[in-house]
């Protein structure tokens, strides 16, 4: 046995709770210089081969070095993992209680998994002999056109694939095989990176001169991306249209003309192609984009292109916060208040929170941006934990956009029972025929919400789930928005058979359909989940929009922040007060965003814009302040009334989701986690940190025949708080793989994105 052997901690690539730990395996010496911390290998696992990833090297095991297996083969060459990343998994296993190599999953493109993505390549030719003989050469084959025509092609002395070289002549196989063997050319394989198709290269531009305020920003931020100063996460709060993405590409050559990686991250999939089109423009091709509409082999290889350092600028969804940047020297979060940063898969993650750690471990700064920060971010930069940069004004003095209010109840009073205020219809007649373009926003997709009954008051639900079916207008038929289930339309009421049955409320098929009604000959656009399914789908919407095929474009919120037409003058939000009706603490925060955002979209360009907010509660202080657009008044407002109810981020809400088939062992579960809580907590500390514990079944009791309960937790937000945390976890833990035995999963989510 050699003398100095190298061992690797390895955590094999199965997501139990009986294999959450490391396992010590020996490197093969002709393996020694590729197998590193973070790279992927296969090993023996039982009688099987699995896949695995190295956490860490040693000379010295634990056992006995003869028992310890061998590893079989790294699967790349290099490690994939990132030792931060390493890091960000730990952090998020932690956090979420998961086994490390589901969160280990999220750090590489999922179909480099078993193989299922592969490098692609092509067939070249080349020229054998220098290009100065091509005359001799083209003598030789005078009497064969094919070849002639062939040698010709190649005659630059570059490889040439042979896509290239088939069109030449009918039968191009035998006149290359007779070129190969007699030497003048070779055949070799060359790889092809996949790029996204939808993201060309725009032209060029040069960068205009910054605004006095845009300067600002950029000369608080450039000495400690420079590390000249040490401050970390600075929170840019700029209004709609105040040019914040201008400071982005500035911050973003700063980082790269120092030789380090920026990574930008948008809120939506919808914003990457507008965004890659302004940075194409400032730094041709040195970028890469993230994100889950890529296929397989796109992303995978812009994965690569990151991880070797080809790419020093990436851009992306959620997701790219991931992404391999070696030598990441800037994160920018656009729109850091969206909620979308937070993941709903589990396990589940917030993109904000692992940008801050890497940035934290790695160096360089983080840019929080937005035109309506989150409480918790604007409260942690008033708290000086976050460095407050503040731009108030729109670029070139354009002035913000006037915004009316249409009270509906006024509307109702009136006798107007349609889907537009008056105003709303008159601004809207006025926008097409003067030609500008207008954005008509409303935050439900579909026809109607849902299909009631006006003799028993039944609403139609789903048989799958606890929610409401939404009615289609485009193929008339019901849906599930949770399931996916599609029925057809009754004739009669599934429950007493009563033929007076009506869809119900409004939805952006309806908006779409009134529009059209109302201006024939218009061209109108619906941006929604269901027209933006296809790879390219959102990209094709906003391009038609942006060249003036349209006039109007209807969306949810897609269309609600990022978007920049300079045409628009006119937003409409149709029903703006629906987000004020959910039954969670951060309604009016979320409405208050929607409204300052969605009113953004207007007067971006020479003609100064108008919004009208549709409302039945026009005295709420979310919308008046709305209204206003004085962010201030509404931070605290809002942060003096979560103070008050002790809400986040005064406290912190917890909660522990059992899902499984049966109804009464679902419930039973959650009673159980709750009376293992209380017992823990039963003449501790943190016991009286805990306001309540709170067993329920969940608002959406079923999705998808799966029943749902949970148990809330809400307590002050402390460090105390963190041996109930451990406590949970092991609970969560030690009961993992019978639940799974049993179809049953406990998911425990620190402030969740919703309590539904």
């Amino acid at each position: 046995m050699r003398r100095n052997m190298k061992f690797a901690d390895v955590i094999v690539d199965i997501a139990t709770e009986k294999v959450d730990r490391t396992f010590t395996y020996r490197v093969p010496e002709e393996f020694e210089g590729c197998i590193g911390v973070g790279s992927r290998v296969r090993v023996p696992f039982g009688f099987r081969e699995k896949e695995g990833y190295v956490l860490s090297l040693k000379e010295d095991p634990e056992y006995d070095p003869g028992k310890i297996k061998e590893i079989i083969a790294p699967l790349e060459p290099y490690p994939v993992l990132l030792p931060s990343l390493i890091e960000a998994a730990r952090e998020i296993r932690e956090q979420t209680k998961c086994p490390l190599c589901e969160a280990l999953r999220l750090m590489i493109p999922p179909q480099m998994r078993a193989g299922k993505v592969k490098i692609k390549t092509e067939k070249c030719f080349q020229l054998s002999f220098p290009v100065e003989e091509m005359e001799t050469w083209l003598e030789k084959v005078k009497r064969s056109p094919r070849k002639k025509l062939i040698l010709t092609a190649l005659g630059d002395g570059a490889p040439h694939p042979v896509s290239e070289i088939r069109p030449l002549a009918g039968n191009w196989r035998e006149a290359v095989q007779a070129l190969e063997n007699c030497g003048a050319i070779r055949s070799f394989e060359r790889e092809v990176l996949r790029r996204p198709v939808a993201y060309g290269q725009a032209p060029a531009v040069q960068d205009p001169p910054l605004t006095p305020e845009q300067q600002e920003a950029v000369d608080e931020m450039v000495p400690a991306l420079a590390g000249r100063r040490t401050d970390k996460v600075f929170l840019l709060h700029g209004v709609t249209g105040s040019g914040k993405t201008e400071v982005f590409i500035r911050l973003v050559r700063e980082c790269v003309s120092s030789g380090k990686q920026a990574l930008i991250l948008v809120p939506e999939i919808v914003l990457t192609p507008q965004m890659i089109s302004w940075f194409s423009s400032r730094f041709g091709d040195d970028m890469a984009v993230l994100h889950s509409r890529l296929t397989p082999g796109e992303r995978f290889d812009e994965w690569r292109r990151i991880r070797s350092g080809q790419a020093r600028i990436v851009i992306g969804a959620r997701s790219a916060v991931f992404a391999p940047a070696g030598k990441l020297g800037l994160v920018i979060v656009d729109e850091e208040h969206e909620s979308t940063y937070i993941s709903d898969h589990y396990p589940q993650y917030d993109a904000r929170a692992v940008a801050r750690s890497r940035i934290l471990r790695e160096g360089g700064i983080l840019v929080l941006a937005s035109a309506t920060p989150s409480i918790y971010s604007y409260a942690m930069a008033r708290r000086g934990d976050y460095v407050l940069v503040e731009m108030p004004s729109r670029v070139f003095g354009r002035p913000l956009p006037e915004i009316l209010l249409a009270d509906m109840r006024e509307e109702l009073r009136r006798g107007n029972r349609g889907i537009f205020s008056k105003i709303l219809e008159e601004e809207l007649t006025k926008c097409v025929r003067d030609g500008n373009q207008a954005m008509l926003f409303i935050n439900r997709r579909g026809y109607a919400p849902f299909i009631s009954c006006r003799k028993c008051g039944e609403a139609i639900k789903c048989g799958r789930c606890d929610v409401s079916m939404t009615y289609h207008a485009t193929d008339r038929k019901l849906h599930c928005h949770y399931c996916g289930s599609v029925r057809e339309m009754p004739e009669t009421c599934p429950s007493c058979s009563s033929p007076y049955i009506k869809a119900v409320g409004i939805g952006t098929q309806k908006v779409e359909e009134e529009v059209r009604r109302r201006f024939p000959g218009i061209g109108v656009l619906r941006m929604d989940v269901d027209t933006t399914s296809g790879r390219n789908a959102h990209a094709e919407i906003l391009s038609r929009f942006r060249s003036g095929e349209a006039q109007i474009l209807i969306g949810t919120q897609m269309i609600a922040k990022g978007l920049d037409f300079p045409s628009v003058t006119l937003v409409g939000a149709v029903l703006a007060d629906m987000s004020l009706n959910l039954p969670d603490y951060r309604s009016p925060e979320r409405t208050y965003q929607l409204i300052v955002q969605v009113a953004g979209r207007a007067g971006r360009g020479n003609e100064k814009g108008r919004v009208v907010i549709q409302t039945y509660k026009p005295e709420h202080y979310a919308i008046a302040q709305a209204v206003r657009q004085d962010y201030r008044a509404f931070f605290n407002e809002e942060f003096r009334r979560r103070k008050q109810d002790l809400y986040p981020p005064f406290t912190q809400m917890d909660r522990i989701l059992v899902e499984g088939k049966e109804a009464s062992r679902v419930f039973e579960r959650a009673q159980r986690h709750r009376d293992e809580i209380l017992k823990y907590l039963k003449g501790r500390e943190e016991e009286k940190l805990v306001l309540f514990v709170r067993t329920d079944a969940a608002p959406i009791q079923r999705i998808q025949d799966r029943w749902r309960a949970h148990t809330v937790l809400k307590m002050v937000d402390s460090p105390k708080c963190a041996p109930l945390i451990a406590f949970i976890a092991q609970m969560l833990r030690e009961e993992a793989d019978a639940d799974a035995a049993d179809g049953m999963t406990a998911a425990f989510e620190i402030n969740p994105l919703s309590l539904a």
